[in-house]
């Protein structure tokens, strides 16, 4: 599969990817989750340049994962605010950034560290089973065809 067919491969992942898979893509997506919201504030952040950053936001605006708002109308200024599909991002990008904590940290330990609100005390990251709750690990899961799936794909799941 080439990187210019994700988006209509038959596949949620590659899907996905065509959207926020590109690595400037996913540091824009932690810089908003930090509340960065306007265009110089992602550039200064980042050190990105201007077209890139432009193409990023455009593509991340068009499918819905950010909002462009106006704060100021002369000359006119915009912010870039998560959508609901933006925010739903959050359980992946943190799980990403814990995973790079555990592996590519540096002696003195991760830049940046999570607190719970609600309770006060930093987290990490951990998938649970939507219907028990209880903690699922990558060897705890049997993969099976979904309503969506080829018949390519019925066949590799049987």
């Amino acid at each position: 599969m080439r990187w210019d067919e994700l988006e209509t491969a038959n596949c949620s992942l590659a899907r996905a990817m065509a959207v926020i898979g590109d690595r400037w893509t996913l540091l824009i997506l932690r810089d908003a989750f930090m509340r960065v919201r306007r265009f110089e504030e992602f550039q200064e952040s980042l050190g990105i340049a201007r077209r890139v950053l432009t193409e990023r936001l455009a593509l991340l605006v068009d499918e819905g994962v950010l909002e462009r708002r106006a704060y100021q109308a002369r000359p006119p200024r915009h912010e870039y605010r998560l959508t609901q599909k933006g925010l739903d991002l959050y359980p992946a990008l943190c799980a990403l950034v814990h995973w790079g904590d555990a592996y590519y940290a540096g002696a003195d330990g991760p830049p940046v560290l999570h607190r719970h609100k609600a309770c006060g005390h930093d987290f990490r990251a951990r998938l649970t089973c939507s219907h028990c709750g209880g903690l699922v690990e990558a060897r705890d899961v049997v993969a099976h065809a979904g309503p969506g799936a080829s018949p390519e794909t019925r066949r590799r799941l049987k």
